[in-house]
């Protein structure tokens, strides 16, 4: 894989979570750019600042020891990939202070690095935490790649840090600089909220939850055929987003154990947050994670899932065939895995391959909600 060279640092930076012969490297044109245009500007050493949405620790890693920088964002991989990059490249594993966007950060910074986010109501979110964060004539620059840069990331910079000045594109990858002025103090959109019929409950979601704004079809098809009759059996809800699938299922089955887990620190938030709403103090583990990947092997009876097919704007099986290894190591011998999905994902082939029996438990003309057995 080629390094990361700019006149802060040369690295040598790794994806997560890791594959074999990754295709895809751990950093782009844009973080090229805004490393190359911060050093443009020579940070005098006592420099504050932060870096948002870093993906897999490419700006945090190359600033380390040249300005005080700390990072957040809402992607606990990402936060794993910049822990892993910092040591693969010399430094300690803590060596950047890491804000998870279910906290807020502290200023005052001196400058903000912005990977802009595939989803805008996160930027909008962190945009309007940064109101009374930032130092006089602090700067706020965004970077994208252009293909994945809408109109509407400069329209949020203007409103909530000041006027904004868009770079010319290099290798495909533009910035957006904004000047920090005098703004009214805005109130924050987030977190959302909506109401189910069945189960009757009202789900609350922090800005960058999947589906913030109303239950998503998959779900949608997989409610109804929620597993019953589990007595005390061990579940978790793998990728939980705000909590639906737990909550219906565990109001249904009063005596049974769950255990809620995301990548998503927002997405763990919510899901905290909702199954209080729903379930008052019944004990729940709700956490942010790789995935099952550190759960005990053998120690779950049920995994319910609607898995992703995207990775930041990479959409792929990857991260869903993971998911489903790590059910199936976590799951107890004749324990089972339920999961919506496309049809035309071809699921059924791929679980066959880990599982001893899978079959179709309900199917829509879109979605097929299935069952695997260990």
């Amino acid at each position: 894989m080629p390094l990361l060279e700019t006149p802060f640092a040369q690295l040598d930076l790794i994806r997560q979570p890791e594959q074999q012969n990754e295709p895809l490297q751990a950093f782009d044109a844009a973080d090229e750019y805004l490393l190359n245009h911060l050093a443009g500007q020579q940070p005098a050493a006592d420099t504050r600042v932060l870096v948002l949405n870093d993906s897999f620790g490419a700006l945090a890693a190359s600033l380390v020891g040249k300005v005080r920088v700390s990072s957040s964002g809402d992607s606990f991989l990402a936060f794993q990939g910049l822990e892993k990059n910092l040591i693969r490249n010399g430094h300690t594993f803590d060596a950047v202070p890491k804000v998870p966007a279910s906290e807020m950060f502290v200023g005052p910074f001196d400058r903000v690095l912005i990977r802009v986010p595939k989803t805008l109501a996160l930027l909008e979110e962190q945009l309007i935490r940064l109101q009374g964060q930032l130092a006089p004539g602090a700067q706020v620059i965004a970077a994208a790649m252009v293909k994945h840069l809408p109109r509407a990331a400069g329209d949020l910079l203007e409103r909530y840090i000041g006027p904004v000045q868009a770079s010319l594109a290099v290798k495909k990858a533009r910035l957006l600089i904004a000047t920090a002025e005098a703004r009214t103090p805005a109130v924050s959109p987030y977190p959302t909220r909506y109401r189910l019929d069945e189960p009757a409950i009202e789900l609350l979601n922090h800005a960058n939850v999947f589906c913030r704004e109303g239950l998503d079809i998959g779900t949608r098809a997989f409610l109804p055929h929620l597993p019953k009759n589990l007595g005390k059996a061990r579940v978790a809800d793998l990728g939980c987003g705000n909590g639906v699938l737990a909550i219906a299922s565990a109001l249904q089955n009063p005596e049974a154990h769950y255990t809620l887990v995301d990548e998503s620190f927002m997405a763990v938030q919510s899901a905290a947050e909702n199954w209080r709403m729903a379930l008052g103090d019944r004990n729940v583990i709700v956490r942010a994670g790789d995935g099952l990947a550190d759960q005990e092997p053998q120690s779950l009876d049920v995994v319910l899932c609607n898995p992703p097919f995207h990775q930041q704007q990479v959409v792929g099986d990857f991260l869903a065939w993971r998911m489903f290894q790590q059910a199936r190591e976590a799951l107890v011998t004749g324990g089972a895995l339920y999961i919506v999905g496309n049809r035309h994902l071809g699921y059924h082939s791929k679980l066959a391959r880990l599982f001893r029996g899978v079959e179709q438990v309900a199917a829509t003309p879109k979605f097929v909600i299935l069952k695997a057995r260990k």
